[in-house]
């Protein structure tokens, strides 16, 4: 008996100490001490509702403090919000963008219908992509509208085109002519209004250095590509406004970075920025307002032969001073620049009138277009660079005048 009683004592010293043991039967052979939460033998297991448990021989774990809960064997770090890894933060980012941009792709699949009842008006149809554009939509079935500045231009896209492409004669450096053009598209679309205007005619001649030019080599290239885009877009714009269309202004990369001399680049940011407060103010009219911003494509903008004759001409006429400024042999060394431009630049110009396309004939069009990899992947990333790694990159390779300062 008085062993028994010295027993129970124990057992009730115990379960005190540690109500999980309260209800546990003493296993057999087993003595209340072992059962107290030795190390090597019945230990605390995490996941065993009483503590106790499991083969004697497997390793054990010792039993948390009495009012402490179990260990979480999936601790979760509050501080990333979940997450137990940068990695699974990546994951989600990457996941975010493929679903945006798979969202994107569908979106901009659709096409508006009854093509051949909008009118596209389209300047600078000559040759390059105004000439490849007029042509591609004429194919999809558009009533197109292109204005030349030659009768060559406008005898190839009568030939090559159906009964619905109509040809005018088109200076946008006159308006004269460009009011004559615009009354002759009123009588034509009627009420139903112009679709769209494409404003592709451009200049990019003279683009010699600011220390070449006359005020009137920069007056000449304003004219036909910032004047004529603005002159051009008010002559139709409330026929645009009638059928809720499209304006399609032609930038450039050079737009968004002065990689140049001369005017072209300050045109094409002028396009830039008139396109951007065209689309605030034509919103509320439900009329979209894109801008494309090509890379470098083999046209006339880049032919070799342009602009080297360009260049020979304005050094032949410059003061001598400024000659000597830069050298006798200046113009021949900066010669393989210039005939490297075509050679890097890309000749698929479909890339360019895909996008013009859409801008067109998209029911989403996007903003801006920015077609060449080398716009996607070079120049538009520079743009954003510090102006210090733009000027040392533009300018690590030029020549360098004759009385360049050492």
């Amino acid at each position: 008996m008085k062993s028994l009683r010295r027993r129970l004592a124990r057992n009730v010293s115990l379960t005190d100490e540690d109500p999980l043991l309260s209800e546990s039967p003493i296993p057999s052979g087993q003595t209340q001490e072992a059962i107290a939460g030795t190390s090597t033998d019945w230990g605390y297991y995490p996941g065993s509702s009483l503590g106790i448990g499991g083969n004697k021989h497997e390793p054990r774990e010792s039993a948390p403090p009495h009012g402490t809960a179990p260990c979480n064997p999936f601790p979760t770090d509050l501080k990333t919000g979940g997450f137990n890894s940068a990695e699974s933060m990546y994951l989600y980012v990457l996941g975010a963008a493929v679903v945006y941009y798979l969202y994107r792709w569908l979106r901009e699949l659709a096409r508006v219908g009854d093509k051949a009842t909008k009118h596209v008006y389209i300047t600078g149809c000559d040759s390059g992509f105004g000439n490849m554009l007029a042509g591609h939509l004429d194919s999809l079935g558009f009533s197109v509208i292109a204005g030349c500045f030659t009768e060559k231009g406008e005898e190839d896209l009568r030939k090559r085109c159906s009964s619905r492409m109509t040809t005018a004669h088109l200076n946008v450096r006159s308006q004269e002519s460009i009011a004559k053009v615009a009354a002759m598209i009123k009588a034509k679309v009627g009420e139903r209004g112009l679709w769209a205007v494409v404003n592709n005619a451009g200049v990019a001649t003279p683009s010699s250095p600011w220390d070449w030019l006359t005020f009137e080599d920069y007056k000449g290239m304003m004219e036909v590509n910032i004047d004529g885009v603005v002159a051009v877009t008010l002559s139709v714009l409330p026929l645009i406004k009638k059928s809720r269309g499209r304006v399609v202004n032609v930038a450039s990369v050079f737009g968004r970075v002065s990689a140049c001399s001369g005017a072209y680049c300050i045109s094409k940011y002028a396009v830039e920025s008139f396109t951007d407060s065209l689309r605030i103010s034509m919103l509320p009219f439900g009329v979209k307002v894109c801008v494309i911003e090509p890379g470098f494509f083999r046209t006339a903008v880049t032919a070799y032969e342009a602009h080297w004759q360009s260049n020979q001409r304005i050094w032949e006429k410059m003061p001598q001073a400024v000659r000597d400024d830069y050298g006798p042999d200046y113009l021949q060394k900066v010669e393989p620049i210039i005939k490297s431009v075509p050679k890097m630049a890309d000749a698929d110009l479909m890339k360019v009138v895909h996008c013009m396309e859409h801008a067109v004939a998209g029911v989403s069009p996007r903003k801006r277009y920015s077609p060449g990899w080398d716009a996607k992947l070079f120049w538009l990333p520079l743009s954003y660079m510090p102006s210090c790694f733009v000027d040392y990159l533009l300018t690590f390779s030029a020549i360098p005048p004759a009385k360049a300062i050492k």
